[in-house]
């Protein structure tokens, strides 16, 4: 919504300067987009007078003018053929900024001679295209500021420009009006009465109205007009022109100019129909579908069932409360009229801008709700304005329903204030606010105006006093707790379980993601979703069509996108629900990470190298570690048809997967337009058990003041055995003394097999004994590592590496 500070002073009696009217807007919730003050850019210039003026030495059409200014006199070369003695001229002094040709000045030498600035044309400062000769004023002294000139002269050329967002809930404040009842509420001004005298009809209107019977309940309960005869449509005057020019709207004729003139001021949407074009009477009525209407934007529709059209003999005049015809469109040799003004329904008006894709002031403000009570009104002001401009004779208004009775009243608690706002305010406060809204109190109920839908409830007027009065005026104070002592944690288990797994992929150099947790059929069925269970009723588009089974075809989509922009090395994270159907129970939270490429960038020292799967282990291993999970999991190759069958893992504990890790399948990337190597890891952060033992603190901190002592086996096993086994099973020998167990080298290959026999390799570990009440003795030692052996060959057949 635009206006200019003049047509809001038309409603608004008011001394307030543009900030301050800015500065409540926006408090009162029409939130300011962007003023233009076209007077900023002239406020540097000033008034001088031209004392003389020679002839250039140098140049036939230049001349040497002295002029005097608010520094003195200077000496200014002008060029303009009116630059003579005795003129009021506009200064531009050096380091002024000239915005028509885009220059800022200085002390310059033309011809050789001296200038101390320059005298300006309107089009150089731009006011108009003029630029025939320099401005000369009819008045003002040396020294006035240009810009006070233009107030009190020419006040349309420094109006300042407000553009205003306007929530859906206030079309109220679709019209200048609306606005000035809320700033004269606020107290920044006093509305001015809005006098609108009935214009006394002088002839039967020969045109007449009939409304259907199945619109009258609801589409359109009220449709009147009147014919107005001998009019003379040429341009509309200078001031209605710049009015619409400063809003952004292009002047079209003073009929057309009225209508739009009513549209932002008093939100009253009207149309003028050329009434010589009007074949007999117009009827209001559903469309039956497929009738073509030609409108005013130059396209052709063609109606769908039940679409409200203003029609008259020979078809469709005229889409209600949306746009007009170009059959029945008023032009200049336009002589008879018929004014149009009417309550149209707004959910029917937006249906039908919306099939039809048809924009317009009007659907705009149809659809949002219009003041029922204006309707009459609006004719009969738009009646005064079209005969004071273009002449004419009135009929009488024709007419066909009934205003809408929209009136409701709600009970005014001015104690639920404090309750819901936390301001308090004086009750005579609360209803003078109300009043000057427009609210109608009667004791303690209130009666909305007949302009403000949005108030539908109790709470709403206290909104209104609340919003009055500026929320700014809120103290903060601390909400009392309900119970005394320290307050208990906010956040679920699960939850802080969540934001742990987020913080750490994060500080693992992993980029957070935000993907849809819609995906296309073809993408879920790849990683064993894709069922009819997760397919939405109503996608968004058709690759947006099936809830996600899992997180890594999001992060994928995205790698691919990446990469197809240039940036092949990506780490990238996810936390988030994945779905396995539509019902309770299945949906369940997954912290996934992806690394693509290198793991880092290219160096003199060569420590760039592929990602591979044990960087997803580690990261994975990281991840739980900083989650709870225990420290003693398995281990298993059993992972989902999306990861590679041989270079990725399970982690377990016995049947339940915490996680995945490893190279995500070949056939995947290529499916999903990634260029790998690519690894990835999956967290079911819902599946890793919790502490049995639950506590406020974290438990002690185990440290001993004795020697450790760490003893090395190697074991021939198996090519096939996994390391874990072996380490599990040296780790469980004696699980008071052993603190660690590592592997520190493998020999497998044919001269390992050439040694220790056909498909048999040697693991070695470090184990670490920590004693906690005394120091071991060897005898101690070595039972625990006659144990290990026996662990160790129990649990993976191996045998003692001689």
């Amino acid at each position: 919504m635009k206006f200019t500070l003049s047509w809001l002073k038309d409603h608004l009696d008011t001394g307030a300067t543009l900030d301050e009217i800015t500065y409540a807007l926006t408090d009162l919730g029409l939130e300011v987009e962007e003023v233009v003050d076209r007077a900023a850019r002239l406020r540097p210039f000033t008034l001088a007078k031209v004392l003389d003026a020679k002839q250039h030495p140098d140049a036939d059409k230049l001349r040497v003018c002295t002029v005097l200014t608010d520094e003195g006199e200077k000496q200014i070369v002008c060029g303009a053929p009116n630059a003579r003695a005795g003129i009021t001229v506009v200064l531009c002094k050096p380091g002024d900024y000239v915005p028509g040709i885009d220059v800022t000045l200085g002390v310059g030498k033309i011809r050789g001679v001296e200038s101390h600035g320059m005298m300006a044309s309107e089009r150089e400062l731009e006011l108009s295209d003029e630029h025939n000769g320099i401005i000369e004023l009819p008045s003002g002294e040396v020294g006035d500021r240009f810009t006070d000139w233009l107030a009190a002269n020419r006040p349309e050329t420094v109006d300042p420009m407000v553009h205003i967002k306007i929530t859906p809930n206030r079309p109220d404040a679709l019209g200048i009006r609306g606005i000035a009842h809320d700033l004269a509420a606020r107290g920044l001004g006093v509305l001015k009465p809005l006098d609108i005298q009935p214009v006394k009809g002088g002839f039967k209107s020969p045109i007449g109205v009939r409304i259907d019977a199945a619109l009258k309940d609801k589409g359109c309960p009220l449709f009147a007009g009147r014919v107005i005869r001998g009019v003379k449509n040429g341009a509309s005057p200078a001031w209605l022109q710049a009015r619409l020019k400063a809003i952004g709207l292009r002047p079209i004729s003073a009929l057309v100019d009225i209508t739009n003139f009513f549209t932002f001021d008093q939100n009253r949407p009207l149309h003028v129909f050329d009434a010589d074009k009007v074949k007999g009477d117009l009827s209001i009525h559903p469309a039956k579908g497929g009738e073509e209407f030609l409108a005013l934007d130059g396209k052709t529709y063609a109606l769908p069932a039940g679409t409200m059209a203003i029609t008259d003999d020979t078809g469709v005049e005229s889409l209600a409360g949306i746009m007009g015809g170009e059959a029945t469109s008023c032009t200049e040799e336009t002589v008879n009229v018929f004014l149009e003004s009417a309550w149209w329904d707004p959910i029917t008006v937006a249906a039908t801008g919306r099939s039809l894709r048809i924009h317009s002031d009007a659907r705009y403000r149809f659809e949002r709700g219009v003041d029922p009570a204006f309707t009459l009104p609006g004719l009969e002001a738009a009646t005064r304005m079209i005969l004071d401009l273009c002449g004419g004779e009135a009929s009488e208004v024709v007419l066909d329903g009934a205003v809408p009775v929209v009136d409701r009243a709600y009970r005014l608690d001015p104690a639920r204030v404090v309750s819901l706002v936390g301001m308090d305010i004086p009750e005579a406060e609360q209803r003078r606010t109300l009043e000057a809204l427009g609210f109608t109190l009667k004791g303690d109920m209130a009666t909305p105006p007949t302009w403000r839908p949005d108030v539908l409830g109790e709470a709403d007027l206290i909104e209104e006093v609340a919003r009055i009065a500026s929320l700014t005026k809120l103290e903060g104070k601390p909400m009392r707790r309900a119970k005394p002592g320290v307050p208990k944690p906010v956040l679920t288990p699960i939850q802080v379980r969540e934001k742990a797994a987020r913080r750490t992929l994060a500080a693992l150099g992993y980029n957070e993601c935000v993907t849809y947790s819609f995906i296309d059929a073809a993408s879920a069925e790849l990683f064993g979703g894709g069922a009819e269970a997760t397919r939405l009723e109503n996608p968004i588009s058709s690759e947006m069509t099936h809830m996600r089974p899992d997180l890594l075809p999001g992060l994928l989509q995205a790698a691919a996108r990446n990469q197809a922009r240039g940036f092949m090395d990506l780490a990238l994270f996810e936390v988030g629900p994945v779905f396995a159907g539509g019902e309770p129970g299945e949906q369940a939270l997954q912290a996934t990470a992806l690394l693509v490429g290198a793991t880092s960038p290219r160096d003199p020292f060569g420590s760039r190298r592929p990602a591979d799967l044990y960087d997803s282990k580690a990261d994975a291993e990281a991840v739980l570690a900083a989650i709870g999970a225990p420290a003693r999991v398995q281990i298993s190759r059993k992972a989902a048809a999306w990861w590679h069958p041989g270079r990725s893992g399970v982690i377990g504990l016995g049947p339940n997967v915490i996680a995945t890790f490893g190279e995500v399948h070949p056939r995947v990337l290529k499916a999903m337009d990634v260029k790998g190597p690519a690894v990835a890891l999956t967290i079911r952060v819902e599946a890793v058990p919790f502490p049995k033992a639950k506590t406020t603190t974290r438990a002690a901190l185990g440290r001993s003041d004795l020697q450790p002592v760490e003893r090395d086996f190697a074991f021939v096993v198996d090519k096939g055995m996994e390391a874990l086994a072996l380490v599990n099973a040296a780790q469980g020998a004696d699980k008071a003394l052993i603190d660690s167990v590592a592997v520190f080298d493998q020999f497998a290959g044919d001269k390992a097999e050439a040694q220790m026999g056909p498909g048999k390799k040697s693991l070695a570990i470090t184990v670490r004994l920590q004693p906690r009440d005394k120091t071991l003795t060897d005898e101690e030692i070595e039972a625990v590592a006659t144990k290990i052996v026996e662990k160790v060959t129990k649990a993976t057949g191996g045998t003692l590496r001689g």
